[in-house]
């Protein structure tokens, strides 16, 4: 069967995705969660700032499905606002770290030579160093807020993009029709931004959907730490540390926004790695 008769290539990579299980289950996670941060001044039962001094660490009940913290605060509130935190991180610092990784590999890439060995240089340093503890060193230097986070977390986190589009700019250099952009008069910026990279952009969406799963896990070690999303502005990760000091009697503030992190991260895991099965062209 020709590719016309099967459709487009995103049409394929569709149909594909729509078959695997774990695509289904991957992306109804994310919509889920997409739902529950768009909505949340609608769905949420109580103003995730109320306190209520009589109503201090109660246990799950009819009236507050998650229990309530230790401020009288009710949890289940507190966690459908977190969730606006959660996207807000995964999808701002990967996007800067998606822009910046793309920028460094395609020059890189595309110009080869000196260009080429200093950049991948410069890149095999940052690799060097472990990205939690980079990020542990840069915040501990700057005033705790989500921007500081979402700025921390993209301009450490690119090196992975900028290998994979280099790789890609290599191949794709090559090809003709690079050979007839240039023949034709093209620039260099036409030539890489028109041609070149939406060829590139496969691989880069997989590392960008796996990329947000490990945002929204460091956000919420920072904030766990108290160095990240500053009270009283709910987030899972401040959520859990929270709770740490009444984990024996006050189990809700731990079990929740835990279980919360965790389905959110295989989520957006499930969907990255069925992304990677079909973008790959060396399947039928």
């Amino acid at each position: 069967m020709s590719d016309n008769r099967k459709g487009s290539f995103w049409e394929i990579v569709f149909n594909r995705l729509k078959k695997d299980r774990f695509a289904v289950y991957g992306g109804g996670i994310v919509a889920l969660l997409f739902f529950v941060a768009l909505s949340a001044p609608v769905i949420s039962p109580y103003d995730p700032g109320d306190v209520e001094t009589s109503r201090l660490l109660e246990a799950p009940s009819m009236e507050h499905w998650l229990g309530t913290d230790e401020l009288g605060r009710d949890v289940l509130s507190r966690m459908i606002y977190g969730s606006r935190i959660s996207l807000m991180v995964g999808f701002i610092a990967v996007g800067l770290a998606t822009f910046i990784g793309i920028l460094v590999g395609a020059v890189s890439g595309y110009y080869g030579r000196w260009v080429d060995e200093a950049a991948m240089r410069f890149v095999d340093v940052m690799l060097t160093i472990p990205s939690f503890f980079l990020i542990l060193a840069v915040i501990t230097m700057l005033e705790p807020s989500i921007v500081n986070v979402m700025i921390v977390i993209g301009i450490t986190g690119w090196m992975g993009v900028a290998r994979l589009v280099r790789a890609e700019f290599l191949s794709l250099k090559e090809r003709d029709f690079v050979a007839a952009a240039r023949s034709i008069g093209q620039s260099d910026f036409m030539i890489i931004f028109r041609h070149i990279l939406p060829n590139a952009m496969a691989p880069v969406l997989v590392s960008a959907t796996l990329g947000i799963a490990g945002a929204i896990l460091t956000e919420s070690a920072l904030s766990f730490l108290g160095i990240g999303v500053q009270p009283p502005t709910p987030s899972w990760g401040s959520i859990l540390t929270e709770g740490k000091n009444y984990i024996e009697f006050a189990w809700w503030l731990s079990l929740f926004p835990g279980l919360a992190i965790l389905i959110t991260v295989l989520g957006y895991n499930l969907l990255g790695e069925a992304l990677r099965d079909a973008l790959d062209t060396r399947l039928n």
